[in-house]
């Protein structure tokens, strides 16, 4: 099967690039309209997308849970498009267009023409996993661009190209670094492919030394902080190892789960082209992306990450089996066509897995119509939604009950009172949607919140979240209920008692290393 033959390589970077912006353009769309719905259905901020905002305020080289792009991703996108749900996510849905256009264009480079390049975005459209990703602010909406734009470089210097593209590669990897610390697996997966295949050759370039330069360049400052903060981000990890935080997958269910996220059907379009990039004679100049994906999916299962971690690698195995398909349709071009709008219906089908773009209470119905349990990649107690959903939900209600507890304080109080949270999520949404009724900062011991420390709060008076009573009353003289949020569509443990605690037996600078929660 010569799918790299000349006749292959003829369509135009022009042709092929005018295609995939089209595709990028339906992405965007997708991704803004589902934002609009979401906005309009009820839907707010999900817990982490509140983290990061809160974190862009706080700019620095890391964080304990992760490095530093997606903080600056927070402070840009608000600072150029605004605050509201949409204006918020648009840098992620604009992220989500790139990944389709870089997944055209991977398939151009590895010598596909129109159907390759359209089977390989249409799978890159209906995939579940990116419809979620790149509808709210994260850095895994980022990270895909940054591993294929990497993976893109290098093969174009394997087609034999300009040299200078390894440039490009050291740049994108390193920005990946600091992005996501998961893309170092990712990037030592890539150069053990080059390595291991024919292509070991171009790592003898000077460009390459010089693209390692500055991956490495780019990563330094990160590697400074976490050397300063004591390596905060490997105990992070260490702690989840040792815990019973995450489900931790076998290696026949982790590869479900691929299947899964990345829609179901979609597998009879990657594995096409994982196995044409392995074995295939006419694959043999990009055999070490075969190897590369093989490699890191196998690191990823030994280490138990999550499922989601080998998302961001799957455009280019699209991209190669798009040229397998358009190899085994060439006469029979119906095949792809009727293979496309199966795609496009069972993608419409499974968006709203994905995408917040149902009621509520449609949405649980849906689930239950289509057989699906709300699920997490955390073992945690699930609610009627699955926990992505569930955690755009309760904030507003919390905050609100923040604020009446505290508006209900003299002045003379007030001036003198913090706000104590068990998790950042619960912090960031008092900090982020807070500012309308004036609330003072709210503090945590949770993650990155530790090393923003007390915000000079002594522990005099403290509006509490989220805390158990017994612990308080260890920390406070006085502990009284005042409050509570129970919103049906949040997490389980986010049914929370707001207390009012007056009186810490000991500063509450004092007691802060006990209450580091690197989890």
């Amino acid at each position: 099967m010569q799918l790299n033959s000349p006749a292959t390589r003829d369509s135009s970077f022009q042709r092929a690039f005018q295609i995939a912006v089209v595709f990028a353009l339906v992405k965007l769309s997708i991704q803004v309209g589902a934002n609009l719905m979401a906005q309009h259905l009820g839907y707010g901020y999900e817990r982490d997308e509140l983290y990061y905002l809160i974190c862009g305020r706080f700019l620095d080289w890391g964080y304990v849970d992760q490095p530093p792009l997606v903080a600056l991703q927070a402070r840009v996108v608000t600072a150029v498009f605004g605050s509201s749900l949409v204006e918020v996510r648009m840098l992620s849905a604009m992220a989500g267009a790139v990944k389709v256009l870089l997944t055209g264009l991977l398939a151009w480079s590895l010598g596909g023409r129109r159907t390759a390049q359209t089977l390989a975005m249409i799978a890159v459209l209906v995939a579940p996993e990116y419809l979620g990703i790149d509808g709210y602010l994260s850095m895994n909406s980022v990270e895909s661009i940054l591993w294929m734009g990497c993976l893109l470089s290098v093969i174009l210097v394997a087609r034999g190209q300009d040299q200078r593209w390894w440039l490009a590669a050291g740049v994108l990897g390193g920005l990946g670094l600091q992005n996501k610390h998961s893309t170092a697996f990712f990037l030592a997966a890539l150069l053990f492919g080059l390595a291991a295949t024919k292509q070991r050759r171009i790592l003898l370039s000077r460009w390459f030394a010089i693209a390692m330069a500055l991956m490495v360049l780019i990563a330094l400052p990160n590697l400074i902080w976490e050397s300063r903060h004591h390596w905060a981000t490997f105990v992070l990890l260490n702690n989840i190892a040792h815990s019973s935080k995450n489900v931790v997958y076998g290696p026949i269910s982790f590869l479900h789960h691929q299947m899964q996220m990345m829609n179901p059907l979609t597998v009879l379009m990657w594995v096409p082209g994982l196995i044409w990039l392995l074995f295939a004679q006419g694959s043999k100049r990009w055999r070490f992306v075969g190897v590369t994906y093989l490699v890191f999916l196998v690191v990823m299962m030994f280490l138990h990450s999550k499922d989601y971690y080998v998302a961001p690698i799957y455009p280019v195995l699209f991209s190669a089996g798009g040229l397998v398909w358009e190899s085994w349709t060439r006469s029979r071009y119906w095949v792809a066509c009727t293979y496309s709008l199966i795609l496009v219906v069972t993608g419409v089908l499974l968006a709203p897995m994905s995408l917040p773009i149902l009621p509520p209470t449609d949405f649980v119905r849906y689930m239950h119509m289509l057989h699906f349990k709300p699920s997490s990649t955390e073992n945690l107690v699930i609610g009627p939604l699955p926990s992505f959903t569930a955690d755009m939900f309760g904030w507003p209600e919390l905050t609100a009950e923040v604020a009446r507890v505290y508006g209900a304080l003299g002045p003379g109080d007030q001036a003198k009172t913090g706000i104590f949270c068990q998790n950042y999520g619960e912090a960031s949404a008092i900090n982020y949607l807070g500012a309308q009724y004036g609330l003072p900062f709210a503090i945590s011991g949770h993650q990155n919140y530790y090393l923003w420390g007390t915000h000079g709060y002594t522990g005099e008076l403290m509006i509490v979240v989220g805390k158990p009573e017994t612990e308080l009353k260890e920390m406070f003289f006085s502990v009284k209920a005042v409050g509570y949020v129970n919103h049906p569509y949040a997490m389980p443990f986010e049914h929370v008692t707001i207390y009012l605690c007056r009186g810490a037996r000991v500063p509450l600078s004092r007691l802060w290393q006990q209450q580091r929660l690197w989890m």
